[in-house]
């Protein structure tokens, strides 16, 4: 089988799609494996920016059908590297509309399909979970609880969820997010700054709490990425 694709997906603006996609995307270049971005969020691409000139990249719009058939096509074309897909907030919509471009598509590609749901606390996070995983269901799901919005037990929500049992029910984890100091999270966002770049180039407290964040996403990813 060839490598997976790595969908990160929430649906909604804020839960941390961006940063769950640079942190992937450090760690795998850190395990030696080849890689191609795909960023959906045409209307405000970020990761693609901060990226492009350490991975290969292209820029979808998954609102479209046409971008579904693009997504597929270089699937095909990358079959050598792990596909890592970073959404855009407004997401689902083009997932129920032209999904199973994608999904039906998936035993031609000889590739297992891996989402990383991120979550905030509020419910909406799961009712668009269970809105995705129905318009896309031959894949693995699963949840990122974003540490930025507590602890694992403040996910009081999702703990105690059906989703949960569902997702894990299937084989998917329950995982979460690290937090990272929010000085060191605003450098990387305002700074449009890689990881690669903060590690090398921030001040020395700065670089020390961002290799710590680094270590700890490591620890998380090792659990969900083959």
């Amino acid at each position: 089988m060839s490598d997976s694709i790595y969908f990160i997906g929430g649906s909604k603006g804020g839960v941390g799609k961006s940063m769950v996609a640079m942190a992937l995307l450090h760690y795998l270049k850190e395990i030696g494996r080849e890689v191609v971005l795909i960023d959906t969020d045409t209307s405000n691409p970020d990761v693609s920016k901060i990226y492009e000139q350490i991975v290969p990249t292209e820029l979808l719009n998954l609102d479209e059908v046409d971008g579904w058939m693009q997504l597929v096509n270089l699937c095909v074309q990358n079959k050598d590297k792990i596909v890592v897909v970073n959404t855009a907030a407004r997401n689902n919509l083009g997932a129920a509309a032209y999904g199973e471009n994608l999904n039906g598509s998936l035993p031609e590609l000889d590739r297992k399909l891996v989402t990383l749901w991120v979550i905030n606390r509020q419910k909406d996070s799961l009712l668009l979970l269970q809105d995705f995983m129905r318009a896309i269901p031959n894949g693995l799901v699963h949840v990122i609880r974003n540490g930025y919005f507590g602890d694992e037990r403040k996910f009081e929500t999702f703990n105690a969820s059906k989703i949960r049992k569902d997702v894990e029910g299937a084989g998917g984890k329950s995982v979460t997010f690290p937090d990272l100091a929010d000085r060191v999270a605003d450098l990387l966002y305002t700074g449009r700054a890689s990881l690669e770049h903060g590690l090398k180039e921030f001040d020395l407290g700065e670089r020390s709490e961002l290799r710590r964040w680094v270590g700890a996403t490591k620890t998380m990813f090792s659990q969900v990425v083959e």
